[in-house]
Parts: structure tokens; sequence; C-alpha cells
């Protein structure tokens, strides 16, 4: 007996391929199909779940009438929803609101901070008219005592600015307030009244200089010391007879009291006299003035020395024919004696 085997013939590998892709095909089909099913099952129980009505009853105390309604469960949760709109819109409102009321609070609170400023700035404005109207009076004497017009330095003419129309200033408009219509005034006035302090300060300063070469200056250091004797006559102290004291006598119990030049100028004599004027200094000042200083303890400067006003020269003393320590001080102009006082109180009347 022969038998004989058949030999299959392999597949192809793209008769493989079809066969997976038709099994992975199938496998996703089965899925998407399942997956469809529950969804579809979920909706219709969600569906029914929710078509599904209650019953509400409101039953009131005198149950003479009851009232009743059906509500499914869709528009329950419907009504929830807006419930809880309304309630979170109500949230957010009323937190604004809080918010706003706090920022009005704090508004007004600065509103009214703003005010009391406001009248603080009106009363000082008020008391700086005030001084304004001293400072004006004040300014206008000062001119005339110099020999100034004060017209002519725009402190009087109200074209130029002055306090006339400081003083007399009204609102211009209803959007400006009147204090600063009034600072406006000031401001000009006080503009204009530079002028005149620049020209008070120009005589000053050109008379500050002629009053440095003139014997102004108090002899005395620290303006210290009192006048015993004036210019004049005098009884003598010595010989008990009158004479013309040629100059003043000024006095201090301190020690080492220093004594000042009363005016620039150079050293033209340096001396002793036992029974005169004990150590003395004399000084040439500008337009034929000169100073003696008497009765110094000590002397620091030697003639020729050139010396400005103010400067050391030496110490107030007992020397020569005295009574008790003091300074003799004399001024001349040429040779004519003059009264000291006269150029002492020049400088004084000026400060």
């Amino acid at each position: 007996m022969v038998v004989f085997y058949l030999k299959e013939k392999p597949l192809s590998p793209t008769h493989n391929y079809k066969k997976a892709e038709n099994r992975i095909y199938s496998f996703f089909v089965r899925r998407i199909s399942k997956l469809t099913s529950a969804v579809s099952d979920f909706y219709t129980r969600v569906v029914n779940r929710g078509k599904q009505k209650f019953t509400v009853m409101l039953i009131p105390h005198s149950e003479k009438k009851i009232f009743n309604f059906k509500i499914s469960v869709f528009s329950m949760v419907f009504l929830s929803f807006i419930l809880a709109g309304v309630i979170f819109a109500f949230f957010i409102f009323s937190t604004r609101f809080s918010g706003m009321s706090r920022m009005l609070i704090t508004r007004t609170d600065s509103l009214n901070q703003t005010r009391s400023s406001l009248e603080q700035i009106r009363d000082e404005v008020a008391d700086l008219k005030k001084v304004s109207r001293t400072f004006e009076a004040t300014l206008g004497k000062t001119l005339g005592v110099l020999g100034m017009n004060p017209g002519a330095t725009g402190t009087k003419d109200s074209s130029e600015g002055d306090l006339a129309s400081f003083f007399d200033v009204e609102e211009q408009d209803s959007g400006t307030l009147k204090e600063v219509a009034d600072l406006k005034s000031l401001k000009e006035f006080m503009s204009q009244s530079e002028k005149s302090l620049e020209a008070v300060s120009s005589l000053l300063t050109s008379q500050g200089k002629l009053l440095v070469d003139l014997p102004t200056k108090w002899p005395v250091g620290s303006g210290i010391g009192r006048i015993t004797n004036y210019f004049g006559p005098e009884i003598h102290p010595f010989t008990g007879q009158w004479y013309l004291h040629k100059g003043v006598d000024i006095a201090s119990y301190r020690r080492g009291v220093p004594i000042l030049a009363a005016a620039n100028g150079k050293v033209i004599e340096r001396g002793y006299e036992a029974m005169g004027f004990g150590n003395f200094i004399v000084i040439r000042h500008a337009y034929g003035f000169s100073t003696k200083y008497a009765h110094l303890s000590k002397v620091y400067v030697n003639e020729g020395d050139v010396v400005t006003q103010g400067q050391k020269i030496g110490t107030m003393g007992n020397t020569g024919l005295s009574t008790g320590q003091h300074l003799h001080f004399e001024v001349r102009i040429g040779s004519q004696v003059v009264d000291p006082l006269r150029f002492l109180n020049v400088k004084s009347g000026i400060r």
C-alpha cells in the first residue's frame, strides 16, 4: 500500500497581516459596541430617573387648603443651579459692596483731614497777611530812615505788585481758592520787595565800607566796659582844677580786657608817659581822622603797623597818671579833638 502525503503550501506574510488586522478590528468593534451600549443604558437610566416626579405638598397652619405640585428631578436640579447662582452672585456683590463701603469710609476720613488741613492753611495765610502788613510798614520806615524813596523800589506802587492788591484781592473764578490768589499776590509783592532789600543791602554795604575807615568801632572788646568820664570840661582828679577832657574814659573791673582798633589805619606813634598817658598808641585813619588809646597794660603793635577795624592792639591797664584800670580814648580830625561818642553812636545807630 502506497501512502501519499500532500505538503501544505505555507501562508504568505500578506495573508497573516490581513488576519491580524481582522482580529484587531473585531476587538475594537466589540469594545466600542459595549461602550456605546453602556453609555446608552446610562443615559436611559438618567433620563428615566430625571423624568421621575415628586409631589410637593404645602400645608398651611390653618389647614383650610393644601397646596401641592409635582416637580421632576430635572426641574429640581435646574432650580438648584439657579439658587446656587443667586447665592454666589449675592456673595460677590455683598463682598464688593463691603469693599466699596470701606473705601468710601476711607475717602470720607481723607476728605475730613483735607478739610482740616485746608482750614489750617487758611489760618496760616491769614497770619501771613498780618505779618506781611508789618513787613511792608517796617520796610517803608527803613527805606525812609536810609533816605530812600519807598515808591522808587516798587513797594508803594500798586501797579508794581505791592500789598494793596494783595489785601484787596478777590477770587477770580469759582474754581480758584481765594488763598491761592492771596499767595500769588504775596509772591508778586515779595518779588518786588527783593528790589528794595537789594537797594538796602547795597547802601549798607557801601556805608559799611565807609565805616571801617571811620572810628566807629567800640574800642573795648566784646562791647564791655562803662564810661566813667565823658568828653568836655572836667575837674582833674589830681590837681582839682578844671580842664578839657579830650576823650572818653572806659573802665572795667576785668583783667586783660582787649583794646581794639576803632577803624582801619596805620600806627603812627607808640610811647610811654610816666606822668601822663602811660602806655599809649596813636593810629592814623582815612579822611584826616586819628585815634589815641592810653593807659594800656600791654601793647601788641608797633609804629608803622597797618591795622584793621576790630584788631586787638593791646589790653586795658592802669599805667601812667591814672586812678584805676581804664582806657582813655580820643578821636581827632586833623589837630582838632572831637567827642568820640559822635562816631561810636553812628555805628550803634545803624545796627
